[in-house]
């Protein structure tokens, strides 16, 4: 199944498990020894392969280092390249700060002293 926006949450965590469970095997490993080799516990395996939802995402970069699929990774969020513009903007300087969104002030009355017209 290819991964897709369109499929639930619950779907594509079910899809990476099978995944995961594949390249295991692939590489002829058992779920205690990745564990072992991971540095995590077996039931995480178990959890990771099942699609159980409560992984930390550190149990998972563990058992896709040792399965030899954290490079792959790379592609799931690619590391944004800022256009020619914006290098010249920034001037070899890295962005620390998101801009805010500017609004334009609400069309109120002129100020006065408090005099009565």
């Amino acid at each position: 199944m290819k991964i897709s926006s369109k499929l639930s949450d619950a779907s594509v965590i079910q899809e990476l498990g099978g995944r995961l469970a594949h390249a295991r095997l692939e590489r002829n490993l058992t779920q205690a020894a990745l564990a072992e080799q991971a540095g995590v516990a077996k039931r995480t395996v178990e959890r990771l392969e099942s699609g159980a939802v409560a992984t930390q995402l550190s149990g998972f970069l563990r058992v896709c280092r040792v399965l030899g699929l954290l490079e792959q990774l790379d592609a799931l969020v690619p590391q944004a390249a800022p256009g020619p513009m914006a290098q010249l903007k920034m001037q070899g300087r890295k962005r620390q700060r998101a801009a805010s969104s500017k609004t334009l002030p609400a069309k109120t009355e002129p100020w006065t002293w408090g005099e009565a017209a």
